[in-house]
């Protein structure tokens, strides 16, 4: 099965790919001009998976148009990944 679900690149959209490695590995890339720069770490605490995600913005500016839209979207896109997991997990031993 091929995972890879992409969009084409547009002047308001980046181009996203999602790409299923293995069972057990989802990588997703994310090309964007001037927008932020994200590191996601990931820690096993108490037998769960810790997820910590830092934004860095260009500058103050940036990150004040961003405003409380850039972390009420964070909701949205957890429940989203959280789909998604669900669908490719759902997908395992159907090749």
């Amino acid at each position: 099965m091929d995972a890879r679900r992409g969009s084409e690149p547009t002047p308001m959209k980046n181009r996203t790919t999602v790409e299923r490695k293995s069972d057990r590995e989802l990588v997703v890339t994310r090309t964007g001009d001037s927008g932020p720069v994200t590191t996601v770490t990931f820690e096993e605490n108490a037998g769960k998976t810790w997820l910590v995600m830092h934004e860095l913005y260009p500058s103050k500016e940036a990150l004040d148009l961003a405003g409380t839209g850039a972390a009420d979207a964070m909701g949205e896109t957890f429940k989203q990944l959280d789909e998604l997991l669900v669908t490719l997990g759902a997908s395992v031993g159907r090749s």
